[in-house]
């Protein structure tokens, strides 16, 4: 008997879907909204880091490409075997498995240095907020502002005694 690749995956996906299980309604869980606060700031500065650098690495790959088969067209004279895509041809020379690697280790070093460059940044702006807020004067009241839609726990009426909200 042959078997199918068609078949086969099919059998697969069935198995893989049999050992999923499924969600009931009745579980009487809630979500929770998920709180970064607890987390230290390195913690949070990595996570930013790792969302933009994997974020910018499909742009980084695409001009990493294109850049480096502009090289290789430039190199082999202007022939259009050689082109980037835009006017590559029928008969174009692919790049070999190294020249693939290249590009993508190109790419991945320029993504991270986007993630560098971005952390750079807001680490200069973090930075002259702390010390504008060093520079004042003392006695001077400070205002923190939460997000819209974030439960206060504790706030401070003006006559400084705390009021406690209730929740239903």
């Amino acid at each position: 008997m042959k078997y199918r690749p068609a078949f086969c995956i099919i059998l697969l996906f069935f198995v893989f879907l049999h050992g999923i299980p499924a969600q009931s309604g009745s579980s009487g869980m809630t979500s929770t909204e998920f709180d970064m606060s607890s987390f230290p700031q390195w913690t949070r500065d990595l996570r930013r880091g790792e969302i933009i650098a994997f974020g910018s690495f499909p742009f980084a790959y695409f001009f990493a490409n294109f850049s480096f088969d502009t090289y290789r067209w430039a190199n082999n004279g202007w022939d259009t075997r050689f082109a980037p895509w835009p006017i590559k041809g029928a008969g174009a020379v692919e790049q070999s498995q190294d020249e693939k690697f290249k590009v993508i280790g190109i790419a991945a070093g320029g993504a991270v240095l986007i993630a560098l460059i971005d952390y750079g940044i807001v680490r200069y702006k973090r930075s002259q907020k702390e010390k504008e807020i060093r520079s004042l004067p003392a006695g001077t009241p400070i205002i923190v502002r939460t997000p819209l839609g974030a439960k206060e726990q504790d706030s401070n009426t003006g006559d400084g005694a705390a009021s406690e909200t209730e929740s239903p």
